[in-house]
């Protein structure tokens, strides 16, 4: 198929990094031309409620700046003619997501089915919305002429908005469920690329400005940094006519949500508090458990979740599992490549980590205790039929200090105590297969001689493997 473009919107405080980024990394994999950046400006920033200037703590004699909000993505998309360019190679959805959370691409192929059977020109992927929590809630708005309007309300106008109209008791749980009535929006946001062209060729992509300051305490009368006007590109729907199709999707936060954007410090606090913490360590953890869900959604056998403590904040745990998406962007696809899924089982701290190109990979049997990992290569044709591992396997454990930044924001660190490595780094057909006696053998069924390497190599414990030209 076509390549898929990706257009990145930076400020001028990620530009030039974003750019070294990805020419140091060749684009990590994606050709010349698929990758467009288009970069946002930045605006005055604001020092107190009287909305004075605040000046650059570096430098008395400029201004703060800070970039202007993500908002800004529809004015540059259209203004550079990324979407026009986009329609006419024949691309008819845009995503957009965040670069904060990791799952978001893998509720894609759901949110573009539900899109194209419900016929919508917005799509807004949600999740389950706890009262309170910093996430807006998607509401339906009906104004008093009758006007109706689908659209993010900002978490920190609902609890006003609803004392205002229909619920005295402001953000409070549906008695049913424990959790708000009003989804989650995530900011993750499906688009029909012919109607948001056109609408956007009306309005040029301006979102309305607002202010958010965060305060320093609940007299409200400092704010912990200087704050300033912003935009957000979830309030597109504000801007369509009553003729629009809106909609959203309720998924699964470990599926769809678990943002990093909270400091160390403050995630222990969150924590402490039992709020979510959206840190590095629950944004780690989630991954894991995001991709658990899709193999016992498939039957696989695995612990139930448990909660762990990393370093002061609270963290589902469950077997660390990473998996290349060439495994199966679906369910559906997910369920193809695990024939006989309860004869897979994971156990608790086990890690299990598939990469490279799994899409000729088969996984029939296998009992891990302890830590595997497998890496394919393409043209690679590869049948896991009963393999059994029990090692050490890795763990987390804490920092002693010196740590780069990326260890310190998470707060710990991984040791890789032992692993079991199967590495298929030539095209071929291969069957992993331990035999009844667990003994790890190589097999070339169609020689004689293999079945000789086969029996040497179980005697001195290699890996097993089974090779067919």
């Amino acid at each position: 198929g076509a390549p898929l473009p990706l257009a990145i919107m930076t400020s001028g405080d990620t530009d030039a990094q974003t750019r070294a980024l990805l020419d140091a990394n060749a684009n990590f994999g994606m050709r010349a031309g698929q990758v467009t950046i288009v970069r946002q400006e930045k605006v005055a920033c604001l020092a107190d409620n009287d909305a004075r200037l605040a000046a650059d703590p570096k430098d008395p004699y400029k201004l703060l700046t800070k970039p202007h909000g993500h908002g800004d993505v529809h004015y540059l998309l259209h203004s550079s003619g990324t979407l026009d360019a986009w329609l006419e190679s024949g691309v008819q959805w845009v995503y957009f997501m965040q670069d904060t959370n990791a799952p978001s691409l893998k509720v894609l192929p759901a949110a573009i089915g539900i899109s194209r059977r419900n016929q919508l020109d917005v799509n807004s992927v949600c999740v389950p919305r706890m009262p309170g929590e910093s996430i807006g809630g998607l509401m339906a708005l009906t104004h008093a002429d009758g006007r109706t309007q689908t659209a993010n309300v900002e978490y920190n106008q609902i609890d006003a908005l609803l004392k205002a109209t229909v619920e005295p008791r402001g953000d409070v749980a549906d008695p049913a469920t424990g959790r708000s009535p009003y989804p989650g929006s995530i900011n993750q946001l499906l688009f029909a690329l012919g109607p948001y062209t056109a609408q956007l060729h009306k309005t040029g992509g301006t979102m309305p400005e607002f202010v958010n300051p965060k305060y320093a305490d609940a007299s409200k009368t400092k704010f912990k940094s200087p704050t300033r006007l912003e935009c957000m590109m979830q309030d597109y729907p504000k801007s369509l006519p009553p003729s629009a199709r809106v909609g959203f999707s309720v998924i699964s936060n470990t599926t769809a949500f678990s943002p990093v954007k909270t400091n160390l410090a403050d995630a222990r606090a969150k924590s402490a508090k039992g709020e979510p913490t959206y840190s590095a360590a629950s944004g780690e953890a989630d991954v894991y458990a995001s991709a658990c869900e899709v193999l016992a959604a498939s039957g696989v056998r695995l612990p139930p979740p448990v909660h762990a403590i990393r370093d002061g904040v609270g963290v589902v745990d469950t077997p660390r599992v990473v998996i290349d998406p060439s495994f199966g962007p679906t369910l559906a696809a997910v369920r193809d490549k695990l024939p006989t899924p309860h004869a897979v089982s994971l156990a608790q701290g086990s890690t299990l980590v598939l990469e490279g190109d799994l899409t000729r990979v088969r996984l029939e049997a296998l009992s891990l205790d302890g830590a595997l990992v497998v890496r394919v290569v393409p043209g690679a044709d590869v049948t896991i039929r009963n393999l059994r591992v029990s090692n050490k396997g890795w763990e987390f454990g804490e920092l002693t200090g010196g740590e780069p930044e990326e260890l310190a924001i998470r707060g710990y660190k991984l040791r890789k105590l032992q692993t079991r490595e199967l590495i298929f780094d030539q095209p071929g057909v291969y069957v992993v297969d331990d035999g009844p006696l667990g003994l790890p053998a190589l097999v070339n069924s169609f020689s004689l001689l293999g079945v000789a390497v086969a029996l040497a190599a179980a005697l001195a414990g290699m890996v097993l493997l089974r090779r067919s030209p």
